[in-house]
């Protein structure tokens, strides 16, 4: 029997999430959204380029939540998108009562299922959903750090015209202005980072890392990025769906770990068949762990906005 894969919210990220999942062919997908013929008519288009991209994965689309049951997987990408001038916090009370009537039908319909949250504000979205479902911390996280590595990895190999593959690093903290990309963990196929670049070119590029989705919605105006975003979900699928065991830097629920709890945040796990397997705790200089605890500040308030 065929893994399946829900999908919940059929914009820009759902529909990219499920076509990159689909060109993986390792699941079936159910695309699910309130919107009337949009899941349907974009999982026919995804059925109908099969025979040229080469998967036989069966793609539904529906307005039904019951249609979920039997997902091993929940990817939720609905929610409001960003528009210019708009931070993530903006999206907050917004979200979090489209996640709320997520959640419900998720508990409801897929109680088994691991949900990954993608969703903006996307730390608090996650914190928000396992209170909702009350499903056990490890099978709810969040994109987090996986979208800001990859963007910091892109933006490194413009700069030194190398693979983006070569290039390794680690971005912490929120999903927000507030990232912690980890300098000392930057290697170019194992070379430091710094053997290539200066202390002040590594600054401006981590911070246009921490604007990487805003400087996409100034561009397009209308909407916000999707193509990266998906990329990095279906990364953490693939861990979980195929056990592959990924070190990710990614949004977990933290114990005391890096002086934190009570809070998802993004740090360095091992995401596997089990979820979130282990939080790992790296050994983090002052102002690194200064700027990590400083970011969970951030989102211990925009939880309390929530009444948390």
């Amino acid at each position: 029997m065929a893994k399946k894969v829900a999908v919940i919210g059929g914009g820009n990220v759902g529909a990219s999430c499920a076509m990159y999942l689909a060109e993986r062919d390792i699941a079936d997908i159910v695309v699910v959204d309130i919107v009337e013929g949009v899941p349907q008519g974009k999982s026919l288009d995804l059925t109908q380029a099969a025979p040229v991209r080469g998967y036989d994965t069966f793609i539904e689309g529906t307005n039904d939540y019951a249609q979920i049951r039997g997902s091993e997987m929940v990817i939720v990408t609905a929610g409001l998108p960003r528009k210019p001038g708009m931070t993530r916090e903006d999206l907050l009370k917004s979200n979090a009562a489209i996640i709320s009537d997520v959640a419900k039908n998720v508990k409801k319909h897929a109680p088994d299922a691991f949900v990954l949250v993608v969703s903006n504000p996307l730390d608090i979205m996650t914190y928000h959903m396992q209170r909702e479902t009350g499903f056990p911390h490890h099978r709810v996280f969040g994109q987090a750090g996986v979208l800001d590595s990859i963007r910091f990895r892109a933006f490194l190999a413009m700069e030194l015209k190398v693979s983006a593959q070569d290039i390794q690093t680690l971005v912490l903290g929120g999903h927000g202005d507030s990232m912690v990309p980890l300098l000392r963990f930057t290697t170019v196929n194992g070379v430091p980072i710094q053997h290539f670049v200066s202390k002040e070119r590594l600054a401006e590029i981590a911070a246009r890392t921490r604007d990487g989705g805003g400087e996409i919605v100034k561009l397009l105006k209308t909407g916000s990025a999707f193509y990266a975003p998906a990329a990095a979900t279906i990364q953490m699928a693939e861990a979980v769906l195929l056990g592959r065991r990924r070190v990710l830097a990614m949004s977990a629920y933290l114990t005391g770990q890096y002086g934190m709890k009570d809070l998802y945040i993004g740090v360095p796990c091992i995401l596997g068949p089990g979820g979130t397997e282990k939080i790992i705790e790296l050994d983090l200089s002052k102002e690194e762990l200064a700027l990590l605890q400083s970011s969970g500040k951030i989102y211990k308030e925009s939880l309390a906005v929530l009444g948390y």
